[in-house]
C-alpha cells in the first residue's frame, strides 16, 4: 500500500530535473492528492508565485 507524504494545505518546495524543465521551481501549496499511478503518488499543487496549478510527482517535492 502506497502512502502519501503530503496532505492538502501543506507547503512544499518543487525541485525540477532534466526531464521536467518546463516546471517553475519554488514554493507550492498542495491542493489535493491525485490517484496513485504506476509512477507513484501525485498531487495537484498551486504555485505561490503565479497561482498556476499543476500535477506534480511526489519525488519532485520536499517540505518547505
Amino acid at each position: 500500500m502506497t502512502e502519501y507524504k503530503f496532505a492538502a494545505g501543506d507547503k512544499v518546495a518543487l525541485m525540477t530535473n532534466s526531464s521536467n524543465v518546463n516546471v517553475r521551481p519554488g514554493i507550492y501549496t498542495i491542493v489535493r492528492r491525485m490517484p496513485v499511478t504506476q509512477i507513484g503518488c501525485q498531487y495537484r499543487a498551486k504555485s505561490a508565485l503565479d497561482n498556476h496549478e499543476r500535477v506534480v510527482d511526489e519525488a519532485q517535492l520536499r517540505r518547505a
